[in-house]
């Protein structure tokens, strides 16, 4: 045997690992990065929007109760802020929190993506001085919005911590996931802590490097913790039967992922049965965009978990975060595209 196919042995072994975290994981949020980043405009958080969705992981986390003082966990410095907000006494006699299992994979957004275009991280070659040059830079971007989001959910009490996929030894062959042991994300839950991934610049053993998008990522957790169900959090209300600025665009409130894989449109009824939904996809994302979301989604959806789409720091977005969908019909006031696996 040659040492390039023992060596992918070894990887398909590790990718291929089962992890069972003894907490039963409820749900698995996928934090687009449009939804919580001004995409066009190069490393700009949106704050609103990402503060409302910390706001409604944190309802969610706790049952849907809203009430009761937060007591924030960021004790660094903020930017505008001359001291920390550490106060000793906020947690005198104060319970250990005791919050239903969550993991949180966000996208990059204005973050990272334009890195790894210029330089074209996503298609290898390290021995370029650009490309590994795009690689630093890339992770350089994405793990600082990482950073904020952390911040952003430790501020709500939400005992969160960033994981870098690369940094946990995340590696991908031919632009295909390869390694992706799960056990350190799965220690942090049983440890009581969100564990927080996030798309990033990883090692290739067939091109050097790539970009491994979120919702890969989002797929192979769902595959290995099994929750309860999985959540998008996007920028606009679900999915469409073509790009939602476009005239009479139609939101498509379920879809059916079949036994092949294919899937089919079952609310509402489109003239067209075999109508697919036209995707567009912004010049520098590298990751693939919708049409990458609807892919994942569907793998997840096969293995009998039901996908939430709907859009961020909504109503309905807390809705579906909460577990009101979850084995329900879809109601009527709910705006939002729910994937589901016809049985």
């Amino acid at each position: 045997m040659e040492e390039g196919d023992e060596m992918k042995q070894k990887i398909n072994a590790n990718s291929t690992a089962s992890i069972n975290p003894a907490k039963p994981i409820r749900c698995i949020v996928k934090l687009g990065g449009a939804a919580i980043t001004c995409k066009n405009e190069l490393e700009k958080i949106n704050e609103e929007n990402l503060k409302t969705v910390s706001s409604q992981l944190r309802q969610a986390m706790m049952s849907g109760s809203s009430s009761g003082n937060v007591v924030g966990m960021d004790w660094s410095k903020r930017p505008g802020f001359s001291e920390t907000s550490f106060v000793v006494d906020d947690f005198s006699d104060r319970p250990v929190l005791d919050s239903s299992s969550f993991v949180v994979v966000h996208g990059a957004g204005s973050f990272g993506h334009f890195q790894a275009s210029k330089s074209g991280v996503h298609k290898g070659g390290l021995d370029q001085p650009l490309v590994k040059a795009g690689f630093v830079a890339t992770r350089i971007s994405v793990t600082s919005l990482n950073l904020e989001i952390v911040r952003a959910l430790a501020r709500e009490g939400i005992p969160s911590i960033g994981m870098s996929p690369f940094s946990c030894g995340w590696s991908t062959c031919k632009r295909n996931l390869a390694s992706a042991d799960v056990s350190m994300v799965a220690n942090a839950i049983d440890s009581g802590f969100i564990p927080v991934l996030h798309g990033d610049a990883v090692l290739d053993g067939s091109q050097d490097c790539t970009i491994l998008s979120g919702d890969v990522i989002i797929r192979h957790l769902a595959a290995q913790l099994k929750p309860d169900f999985v959540v998008f959090l996007t920028d606009v209300l679900g999915v469409y039967d073509r790009p939602p600025t476009e005239p009479d665009a139609v939101l498509l409130r379920e879809i059916a992922v079949h036994e092949d894989g294919s899937w089919s449109v079952m609310k509402p009824t489109l003239q067209n049965i075999n109508k697919q939904a036209k995707i567009t996809v912004a010049a520098h994302d590298t990751t693939g965009g919708m049409e990458t979301k609807i892919s994942e989604a569907s793998l997840i959806a096969k293995l009998g978990i039901d996908v939430y789409i709907v859009q961020a720091a909504t109503n309905h977005s807390l809705r579906a975060l909460s577990g009101e969908l979850k084995g329900n019909n879809i109601p009527e006031d709910w705006l939002g595209t729910v994937i589901r696996f016809l049985r």
